[in-house]
């Protein structure tokens, strides 16, 4: 499976942007993480194919809103009210299988990984 992101850049605090991630075939799971310099990376956000379940970190909840469209294989993350400290690479991520949802923010079980995509969010 390939994973194709888009939708990084610059923007200010407080505003908003928008990823998108294409994968070449259907995944159970995709998600993102993102890694700022100097940090390990960490869980953003996943979304299930069916059910349609949603999972946050707490760091992004009720900011960031991610979507799933099963026809183009396509999950989006709506990054809205962006803090400097959202700074990061953003990487798209996929499993074919399911997972139990105690492991669904651990990146090692996700089998596939996209080219980062950086968000610069100026204060």
């Amino acid at each position: 499976v390939q994973l194709q992101a888009s939708g990084g850049g610059l923007a200010q605090a407080g505003g908003s942007l928008r990823l998108s991630c294409t994968a070449s075939r259907r995944t159970y799971i995709m998600g993102w993480f993102r890694q700022a310099p100097g940090k390990e990376r960490e869980f953003v956000s996943a979304v299930t194919a069916t059910p349609r379940l949603t999972y946050y970190s707490d760091s992004v909840q009720g900011r960031f809103t991610i979507s799933r469209d099963s026809a183009s294989n396509t999950v989006y993350l709506q990054m809205n009210r962006l803090k400097p400290e959202d700074t990061a690479v953003y990487y798209c991520a996929a499993r074919s299988e399911r997972v139990i949802t105690s492991m669904m923010k651990r990146a090692e079980v996700y089998d596939y990984w996209g080219q980062g995509t950086l968000v610069t969010v100026s204060s």
